[in-house]
């Protein structure tokens, strides 16, 4: 349907009223795009289960969330064997000539694919995009189709690339939803390049470069991925963390200050696994009821064998003891419950759950026996409120 205006139509006889009167007439029916910006979605990285999502398939600036392709189709190039991490990639005047943020690399320079990487995770640097995509493409606009392509492959239909670093382009646009499946795409198809994304600092030619990424540092179980700002899209992130074996995605588009932004992404995932805590909690006691044949129990006895404040080593011992006491433990689930000390630290509690009253201190006896930590637990399974930690 079209809606027109005219001055006659509207019977006003001054001209700067009637123009007023027509500009405010269109912000009312049709939003500013600065009202529209603003897309999160927080998603499973590994089944794609939706958390949370606003504005989800709204197309937005992407800015320097784009170099998350431009590394997609770097990493397919070494896959293919076109390029090992140690090859070293050209510096054109293109590239040297590219606006910051940026190496300041000059024209006739080279660097190594390592070290492309790094850039591109920790510094988000435009000089080194325009490398990596005159590298494998030839030149940054057939590179930039090859970039367009790839988001079709892989499902992102609603994205369209014009360069590999994000720069302004009113052309270069993408979603929320579809930035979620390029991450996705990155973590499920080169998990042997994933840990990159975790750096938080790199060295070239003798300068520090630290990362812009803040939430690596303030948010327990942040793995990476990767900021973007252009004064067009605001201030986005992609933020992948992992609590629980839980990894999750989140993405958010046009946060007015990076610090809004990062206490944003902070809200959005704290709140996606706190409701993936209470579906662990489900899932556990289903499991542990299915075993005893009954449908309700009153009470979950188990055992805790330690606790550490990192998640790795509760998970180790409560393998380990339960593979060496099996006898003691049989039929019971291993539950690593985190336990909030402080706003940076996490206790992690490693427990075998699920296990008779009598066997609980059987087992504590055996283990202290052998000088192992033990303490017999008891949770009410008809109470959330015990089990929401986990």
């Amino acid at each position: 349907m079209a809606i027109g205006f005219s001055c006659n139509m509207l019977k006003i006889i001054k001209p700067r009223l009637c123009i007023l009167f027509i500009l405010m007439s269109v912000g009312i029916l049709f939003p500013s795009y600065a009202e529209t910006k603003y897309a999160s979605m927080v998603v499973d990285a590994k089944t794609g289960f939706v958390f949370s999502a606003i504005n989800q398939n709204t197309r937005n600036y992407p800015a320097s969330l784009t170099k998350l392709m431009t590394l997609y189709l770097l990493f397919e190039h070494i896959e293919k064997g076109k390029l090992t991490l140690d090859s070293r990639l050209k510096v054109s005047r293109k590239a040297a000539n590219r606006p910051a943020s940026k190496l300041g690399l000059r024209k006739g320079q080279s660097l190594t694919v390592k070290d492309a990487i790094l850039a591109i995770v920790v510094k988000s640097a435009n000089d080194v995009a325009t490398v990596i995509a005159e590298s494998v493409g030839g030149n940054e606009r057939r590179f930039a189709l090859l970039m367009t392509s790839k988001a079709r492959e892989i499902g992102m239909s609603r994205t369209t690339f014009r360069n590999a670093s994000g720069l302004p382009h009113r052309g270069q646009m993408s979603t929320a939803k579809d930035m979620a499946r390029l991450t996705r795409s990155i973590i499920n198809d080169f998990p042997g390049y994933y840990h990159f994304f975790s750096k938080r600092s790199f060295k070239f030619q003798g300068r520090v470069y630290r990362s812009h990424n803040k939430l690596l540092k303030t948010f327990s179980g942040a793995e990476g991925m990767k900021t973007g700002y252009i004064r067009a899209s605001g201030y986005n992130l992609i933020t992948t963390a992992k609590r629980n074996g839980t990894r999750v995605i989140g993405v958010v588009f046009g946060g007015n200050t990076s610090r809004s932004r990062n206490r944003h992404m902070n809200t959005l995932l704290t709140r996606a696994f706190k409701k993936d805590s209470k579906k662990i909690k489900r899932k556990v006691t289903t499991k542990l009821n299915h075993k005893r044949h009954i449908k309700v129990l009153d009470k979950i006895w188990g055992v805790q064998v330690g606790a550490f404040y990192s998640r790795a080593p509760a998970e180790k011992i409560s393998k380990n003891i339960k593979k060496k006491y099996r006898m003691l433990f049989e039929g019971g689930e291993i539950v690593i419950m985190p336990l909030k000390k402080s706003r940076k630290r996490v206790l992690y509690r490693a427990r075998i759950l699920g296990i008779k009253r009598f066997n609980a201190f059987k087992a504590c006896k055996v283990l202290k026996q052998h000088q192992k930590p033990c303490m017999e637990v008891e949770l009410a399974s008809s109470k959330p409120s015990h089990l929401n930690s986990m």
